[in-house]
């Protein structure tokens, strides 16, 4: 096996000059420098990452981390949209990703901290976790840097990543006000995430800024869940017949929500407009397809792992990066 200690002596080099080199430090030419990747490109030269990473105190590795990763999870494909920007971007520096979920058990036996030293990454990514996740404390008094999505925490070593959730939700909530709708619902996520906590005042935004009452009775949780948006849309559009829309905070819950219409014959969209939040590849193929939405979840993961890499190469003085969203118009909306 190939050593560095074989590439100095083909490069007629010190073996200090080939580790330098190898690893980019400014110190050794571009002319070395190439010259040593040439020979050891010729000697089919393969590096020890875990020799490396215990020289260099870095692993060139980082976390994603995702609670509650399940197979309910493949259908609105977001983790996976996250993990595909995450990659993108790591593969691109020359780092490695490793993925580990967690549940409620696995955090009550590893903390946080030994989490990441077991898997010997330099960084993490935290998504999916709830607003009272004891997860959260350990971040922030963690040393070991981590970027979350769409959890608002910062310090010196803790960024975040969201979409305008409060903007996109206005704007789903507007549409239905300027296609004639008055009577318009909401069924949330809970009350332990962040974005439902956001979309919720979008929501209530936009019935302020057009001088509509705002009603606890039109306003449900359907916990993120097609099944439980179901069957709370089953009771709510039993008890509120006077609706004519819902905005609903993810498109899982959405699908709930046309599936509820549909027992009840309730037709999509002469009786009733339905919109959605994510954009998910199931919303543009259900029918009638959904109009939502739009959120960048690919850039998301991008985005998170890019701000990571700064944080970690000290490059950043913002720890905050908030995307946009875009009003995607189908099918299940009607202007009344």
């Amino acid at each position: 096996m190939t050593t560095i200690k074989d590439i100095a002596r083909v490069a007629g080099v010190s073996v200090t000059t080939v580790s330098r080199g190898l690893n980019g430090y400014s110190d050794v030419s571009e002319k070395t420098r190439e010259k040593i990747l040439k020979v050891a490109k010729e000697l089919n030269y393969s590096p020890n990452t875990l020799a490396r990473s215990l020289v260099m105190n870095k692993s060139k590795t980082i976390g994603l981390l995702v609670s509650g990763l399940n197979k309910s999870s493949a259908k609105d494909n977001i983790t996976f949209e996250m993990l595909s920007g995450i990659n993108e971007f790591v593969g691109e520096c020359d780092y490695d990703l490793v993925l580990f979920s967690t549940t409620s058990t696995k955090q009550r036996e590893k903390t946080y901290t030994q989490l990441c030293k077991e898997r010997r990454v330099d960084g993490a990514i935290i998504q999916g976790i709830r607003t009272d996740d004891p997860y959260l404390k350990e971040v922030i008094e963690s040393d070991i840097p981590c970027v979350l999505i769409d959890i608002p925490l910062t310090s010196p070593t803790v960024g975040y990543v969201t979409t305008d959730n409060v903007l996109g939700a206005r704007n789903g909530v507007q549409y239905l006000i300027d296609s004639g709708h008055r009577n318009i619902g909401l069924i949330n996520g809970h009350d332990f995430a962040f974005v439902s906590q956001q979309r919720l005042q979008g929501y209530t935004e936009a019935l302020q800024m057009a001088n509509l009452p705002i009603r606890k009775e039109w306003i449900a949780n359907g916990e993120f869940s097609e099944e439980v948006a179901e069957q709370v849309a089953l009771k709510f559009l039993k008890e509120h017949p006077e609706l004519t829309a819902v905005f609903c905070a993810s498109d899982l819950m959405a699908l709930g929500v046309l599936k509820a219409a549909r027992t009840l014959n309730i037709n999509v969209p002469k009786e009733l407009s339905v919109v959605g939040f994510d954009d998910i590849m199931l919303a543009s193929y259900v029918s009638p397809s959904l109009t939502t939405i739009s959120q960048d979840t690919f850039r998301m993961g991008y985005e998170a792992a890019k701000l990571l890499l700064n944080i970690l190469e000290g490059k950043t003085d913002t720890h905050v990066v908030t995307l946009g969203t875009a009003l995607k118009i189908r099918e299940s909306t009607k202007s009344i």
